[in-house]
C-alpha cells in the first residue's frame, strides 16, 4: 500500500512523496492530474509464458527501461507487446518482441541483447561480430535429388535506414518505403526485369494469379504479427513485385521493409542462391543511387523488425519428401545436431502433409550466407541419404552436432 507521508510545496512546484515498503516515489506537481503508477505496477505477468522475452525480461530491467523511447517515439512496452499476448507457440519457440525503428537495438539492449544472445546461440552483439558473404560460387553439391526435394528457395529482409520499421511505422513512412523500393526495382535488367503489384491498385485477374502462383501475401492473421502492430492500415502501401520467370520476388511492407525471395521448383539449390545474391548486389546497388541505404552494423549485421532474423536474414528452405525418417523418433535429434528447423509447407503455423517438410537453416546471425546455405545443403543431403537407407531397410545413424564457427 502508498502512505502520504508529507507535502512540499514551493513556489508553484508541489512534491508529492509517497512511502512504500521498497522505495520513495518523488511525483512532480506538474504531472499530478494523471494518476501515477510506480514502474513496476505495469510489469506483465510471465508466468505461463515461453519465448525469449519472457526468459529474460527481469523487474529490475523493466523498471529501467520502461520509461525510455527511441527518437521516433517507440517504447518498451510496444517492443514487447507481442510476446505478453503470445505465451507461446506449438512448433518453435518465439523472440517474443520486436523492434520499431534501428535505435530499438541501442535503446533496449538491456534486454535485446540477451534475448539475441539466447536466439542466436550464444551470439554476444556488445562483442562479436557479423560476417557478410555473398559469394555463391563458393556452395557445393548444391543440387538436390529431385527424387525427394521438390522445391528450393532462400529469403531474406532489407530495412531502409532512417525510417521505422512495420511495428511502428507512420502510414507517410510507410508509403515512403514503397516509393523508394519501388523506384529502385524499376532499375532492375535481364533476368531480374520484372513489374511490381500493388495490394490496393492490382486487378481481381492479377489479384488471383498470383493467388495460384502462391506469391500473394494477405493480411496478417497470425497473433504474432497482428499484436506486434504490423496489420495498421492494411493494405496500404503494400504490394508484391516480381521478375518475369517468378523466380525473384520482393514483398514490399509486410513484416518489414522488404522481403527479397528466390525461388524454383525442383532441387537446384546452387541456381537459387546465386540468384538470391545478384539480385540483392543489384537492389542494394539501386537504393544507394537514389541516396538511400540499408539498415546495417557489423555487430548485428542486417538489421530487421524481428531479432530472429538479425545478421543475414537469411532462411534457406527446401520442401523435402520424408515420409519415412520424419516417423522416425530420432529424426528431431538429427535436424538439431545438423542445426536445422522443420514446418509444414504452409508455412511456420501448419503441419507437415504427406511426409513433406519445409527444413531450413536454424541460425540466422553469426555466420555468413555462405555458410548457412551449405548448412543447409550438407544436412538435406544427409536427410535424404536418411530416407534412402530407410527405404531400403538399412539403420540410420544421429550425426555429431556441427560446431559453429564463433
Amino acid at each position: 500500500s502508498v502512505t502520504k507521508t508529507h507535502t512540499l510545496i514551493c513556489a508553484s512546484t508541489a512534491v508529492l512523496i509517497f512511502q512504500t515498503s521498497w522505495q520513495q516515489v518523488l511525483i512532480f506537481a506538474g504531472l499530478s492530474q494523471h494518476f501515477l503508477f510506480f514502474p513496476l505496477a505495469s510489469f506483465p505477468d510471465l508466468r505461463k509464458h515461453n519465448n525469449c522475452m519472457a526468459s529474460n525480461l527481469t523487474p529490475a530491467i523493466y523498471a529501467k527501461l520502461c520509461d525510455r523511447a527511441t527518437p521516433n517515439g517507440f517504447t518498451l512496452d510496444e517492443a514487447i507487446q507481442t510476446g505478453v499476448d503470445n505465451p507461446g507457440h506449438p512448433f518453435i519457440k518465439t523472440v517474443g518482441m520486436v523492434a520499431g525503428d534501428e535505435e530499438s537495438y541501442e535503446v533496449f539492449a538491456d534486454l535485446l541483447d540477451p534475448v539475441i544472445k539466447e536466439r542466436h546461440n550464444g551470439y554476444d552483439p556488445r562483442v562479436m561480430k557479423h560476417p557478410t558473404d555473398l559469394d555463391s560460387s563458393k556452395i557445393q553439391s548444391g543440387h538436390f535429388d529431385e527424387r525427394y526435394v521438390l522445391s528450393s528457395r532462400v529469403r531474406t529482409g532489407r530495412s531502409i535506414r532512417g525510417l521505422s520499421l512495420p511495428p511502428a511505422c507512420t502510414r507517410a513512412e510507410r508509403r515512403e518505403v514503397e516509393r523508394v523500393v519501388v523506384d529502385a526495382l524499376s532499375g532492375l535488367k535481364g533476368d531480374l526485369t520484372g513489374k511490381y503489384y500493388s495490394l490496393t491498385q492490382m486487378t481481381e485477374k492479377e489479384q488471383q494469379q498470383l493467388i495460384d502462383d502462391h506469391f500473394l501475401f494477405d493480411k496478417p492473421v497470425s497473433p504474432l504479427l497482428t499484436c506486434a502492430g504490423m496489420a495498421r492500415d492494411w493494405p496500404d502501401a503494400r504490394g508484391i513485385w516480381h521478375n518475369i520467370e517468378k523466380t525473384f520476388l520482393i514483398w514490399v511492407n509486410e513484416e518489414d521493409h522488404t522481403r527479397v525471395i528466390s525461388m524454383e521448383k525442383g532441387g537446384n539449390m546452387k541456381r537459387v542462391f546465386e540468384r538470391f545474391c545478384r539480385g540483392l548486389k543489384e537492389v542494394e546497388r539501386l537504393i544507394q543511387e537514389r541516396g538511400w541505404e540499408f539498415m546495417w552494423n557489423e555487430r548485428l549485421g542486417y538489421v530487421l523488425t524481428c531479432p530472429s532474423n538479425l545478421g543475414t536474414g537469411l532462411r534457406a528452405g527446401v520442401h523435402v519428401k520424408l515420409p519415412l525418417l520424419s516417423k522416425d523418433p530420432r529424426f528431431s535429434k538429427i535436424l538439431d545436431n545438423l542445426r536445422l528447423q522443420k514446418r509444414g509447407t504452409g508455412g511456420v503455423d501448419t503441419a507437415a502433409v504427406g511426409g513433406v517438410f519445409d527444413i531450413s537453416n536454424l541460425d540466422r546471425l553469426g555466420q555468413s550466407e555462405v555458410q548457412l546455405v551449405q548448412t543447409v545443403v550438407d544436412g538435406v543431403n544427409y536427410l535424404i541419404e536418411c530416407e534412402k537407407r530407410l527405404e531400403r531397410g538399412q539403420d540410420i545413424k544421429v550425426p555429431p552436432p556441427i560446431k559453429l564457427s564463433k
